[in-house]
């Protein structure tokens, strides 16, 4: 077995039955997935122990301090494997997705990380997007462009880097800052094929944002000088901001939809 797959969830039962439904899909097995209660109130833990899928070794832990990081954190430990795939559980993954992912990673042994771009349903834009991560990536070869439902790793990689750890960044963007420690331990690619449709909830982003000036720096920092960024410029800044991790837990879109209900329903983050 060469790959783990793994997916921290918290309160998403409107979501994680589907998420579950398109790994039981993919073509690669076997593989391991790893599945993080952080604390759930609803009927996701008990969709999350109520799948299996042939093929796919299922580990369930549990998580009872609260923020994705941390429940990201204590799957560290259950990451044995060559490969790792970190994923949300509002997201749909594509039957190709970890077979994509594997082919990119053994194609060039240099490769720490393949990322995959999150598109939308609609066919035309979804390819627009693909293209466009392409070229940035290829432009900017030592930045982010993707999140973290859409992470794969050498898992030798991750784990010298620190891997997923509150005491690095206890802050939002989380998914950049891990990159910024993975990159200097190779290249990170991001193959056409490798994509996933996250929920369109996504949309919500007005607690987990950064400025239009902190987005800009980030661009122009050179790669050499993209600690000092991080760890010197914008953590002290979302700090002073109260943007830490857990603001990544509050489901704005269910406040919405309660005081708007006209606006319709069915949109989310993760």
């Amino acid at each position: 077995m060469r790959w783990t797959f793994v997916i921290a969830y918290y309160n998403e039962e409107a979501y994680l039955a589907d998420t579950l439904t398109s790994l039981a899909a993919q073509t690669l097995r076997p593989f391991r997935l790893v599945l993080v209660d952080n604390g759930s109130t609803d009927a996701s833990a008990t969709i999350a122990r109520a799948f299996a899928s042939d093929g796919i070794e299922l580990v369930h832990l549990s998580e009872s301090r609260p923020g994705k990081i941390v429940a990201l954190e204590r799957a560290m430990a259950a990451i044995t494997t060559e490969f790792v795939a970190f994923g949300d559980a509002d997201t749909f993954y594509p039957s190709h997705y970890l077979a994509t992912a594997a082919a990119a990673l053994d194609a060039d042994p240099r490769a720490v990380a393949a990322m995959a771009t999150d598109v939308p349903l609609d066919p035309v834009k979804a390819r627009r997007k693909r293209r466009h991560n392409r070229v940035v990536s290829r432009l900017w070869p030592k930045q982010t462009h993707t999140g973290g439902f859409g992470q794969t790793f050498r898992s030798a990689a991750l784990i010298a880097a620190g891997g997923y750890a509150e005491r690095y960044w206890p802050y939002v963007l989380m998914d950049h800052e891990i990159m910024q420690r993975v990159v200097q331990q190779g290249r990170v690619v991001y193959p056409y094929d490798l994509w996933c449709v996250p929920s369109d909830r996504r949309g919500d982003r007005r607690r987990v944002r950064w400025t239009l000036a902190e987005r800009l720096l980030y661009h122009l920092t050179p790669a050499a000088a993209k600690d000092w960024y991080f760890y010197r410029f914008l953590g002290p800044r979302l700090a002073r901001r109260k943007l830490g991790h857990l603001n990544l837990r509050e489901k704005t879109w269910e406040k919405d939809s309660q005081s708007s209900p006209a606006r319709g329903g069915g949109s989310a983050e993760r």
